[in-house]
C-alpha cells in the first residue's frame, strides 16, 4: 500500500530516473536538492556551454526535460505532484520546486511513459524509408500539446527549408571561434559519464541531407558514410513566449514527445543548430501563429544504440536541506477512473493523460 508521504529513498530513486533525461552535448546540466516532501531542480551553471547556448536557453530546456521526467517518476511512485517554476528570486540557479502531495494510483498513461524512460536515446544514425504513419505524429503533437506546447509536422517545401537551415547553420557554427574546442570537451574517446561517446555520434550522411553534428571532429580516425533516408521526417517545437519559463515549458514538453516517441518504436534526433543560431533560429519562427521555435526534431524508424552513460547520485545531488515551504493544496485523492493496471494491459497506441 503506498504510503501517504514518499521517504527519502522514494524521492531518491524519482531523482535517479529524473538523471536519464536528454540534455545538449548530454552535458547532464541539473542538480537536485531533497527537503522533506518537495525536490529542489537547479541548473548547474558549471555544465552550461557558453560558446553554443550563451543565453543558456538549451541548459533550460535540458533541465525542463529532468523536471518532466522527475514529475513522471514521482506520478509511476504512486503520488500527486505539482511543480512552481523559479520560486525564488534570490536563487536564479533554482528552476524548479516539485512538491509531492498524497498518493494516486499510476495511469496507463503514466505507466507507459516511465516504462519507457530507460529506452529513450537520441540515435544518429540512418532511418528507415518506411514514413511515420500519421495518427502517430498526432499522438506526438498531443503530448507536446499537454504540456502548453505546439508541436508541427514540417511539410516537403518547409522540409527542405529546414535542412538548408540547419546545413548553414552547421557551417556557421564549425568557424565561429571556440566551438570545437567546445565540442571536443564533450566527446572523445575515454571513459567518463557524460558527453557523447564515439559509439553514438553515428555516420555522415552520404547524401549530404541531413546534418549529423560532428561529434568525432577532434578524434583523429575516419568518420564512416552512410546514407540517410532522403525525405527526413521533421518536426519543430515551438512555444508562445521566449523567457526563462518558456525554455523550460519546451524541455518538459519535448521529452514528454520523445517518451511517447519511444513508447511507439520510434527514433528521434534533435537537430538544433538551426535553433542556436539567432538570425536563423527566427525564421522557423511563425509571425502569424506567434510561435517560437525551440527545438527540431527528426523522427522515424531506427535501429537501437546504446544508452549514453549518466552520473551518479552523488554528483548530482545537493546537500540536504530543510524542509521546502508547503506546495500548492492539491486534492491528494485518486481521479476519477484512475486505477494500477498491469502493464501487459496498457494500450500501446498511445500513453495520453496529463503528469501531474
Amino acid at each position: 500500500m503506498t504510503a501517504i508521504s514518499p521517504s527519502r529513498q522514494v524521492l531518491t530513486d524519482c531523482v535517479r530516473m529524473a538523471t536519464a533525461a536528454p540534455s545538449l552535448h548530454n552535458s547532464q546540466p541539473w542538480l537536485f536538492r531533497i527537503g522533506g516532501p518537495a525536490v529542489e531542480v537547479h541548473a548547474d551553471p558549471s555544465r552550461r556551454l557558453p560558446v553554443l547556448d550563451p543565453d543558456g536557453r538549451e541548459q533550460l530546456i535540458s533541465v525542463g526535460a529532468a523536471i518532466f521526467t522527475l514529475r513522471l517518476a514521482i506520478r509511476g511512485a504512486g503520488y500527486r505532484c505539482r511543480s512552481a517554476t523559479f520560486p525564488d528570486r534570490e536563487e536564479p540557479d533554482l528552476v524548479a520546486r516539485v512538491f509531492v502531495a498524497g498518493p494516486a494510483a499510476a495511469t496507463p498513461a503514466v505507466e507507459a511513459l516511465v516504462a519507457a524512460v530507460p529506452h529513450r536515446h537520441t540515435n544518429r544514425f540512418p532511418f528507415a524509408h518506411t514514413p511515420v504513419p500519421d495518427d502517430v505524429l498526432d499522438h506526438l503533437a498531443d503530448a507536446a500539446r499537454r504540456e502548453g506546447a505546439t508541436l508541427t509536422v514540417a511539410p516537403p517545401a518547409s522540409r527542405e527549408s529546414i535542412l538548408r537551415l540547419a546545413r548553414e547553420a552547421d557551417q556557421w557554427l564549425r568557424v565561429r571561434p571556440g566551438y570545437r574546442a567546445e565540442l571536443a570537451r564533450w566527446s572523445g574517446t575515454g571513459v567518463r559519464h557524460d558527453g557523447v561517446p564515439m559509439w553514438a555520434v553515428g555516420p555522415w550522411d552520404a547524401l549530404e541531407a541531413v546534418p549529423i553534428r560532428d561529434f568525432a571532429e577532434s578524434v583523429p580516425l575516419p568518420r564512416p558514410t552512410e546514407k540517410f533516408e532522403p525525405y527526413p521526417t521533421l518536426l519543430v517545437l515551438s512555444t508562445d513566449g521566449d523567457d526563462r519559463a518558456d525554455w523550460v515549458l519546451a524541455g518538459q514538453a519535448l521529452q514528454r514527445v520523445l517518451l511517447t516517441a519511444t513508447w511507439q518504436n520510434l527514433s528521434t534526433t534533435p537537430i538544433s543548430q538551426p535553433v542556436e543560431v539567432p538570425e536563423l533560429r527566427r525564421q522557423l519562427t511563425d509571425p502569424a501563429g506567434g510561435r517560437i521555435a525551440q527545438m527540431v526534431l527528426r523522427v522515424g524508424h531506427g535501429k537501437a544504440v546504446g544508452v549514453t552513460p549518466r552520473r551518479g547520485l552523488a554528483d548530482v545531488m545537493l546537500r540536504r536541506a530543510e524542509p521546502a515551504p508547503a506546495g500548492p493544496a492539491v486534492d491528494a485523492a485518486p481521479q476519477p477512473g484512475q486505477r494500477a493496471e498491469s502493464r501487459a494491459r496498457v494500450d500501446r497506441r498511445y500513453p495520453g493523460g496529463r503528469v501531474q
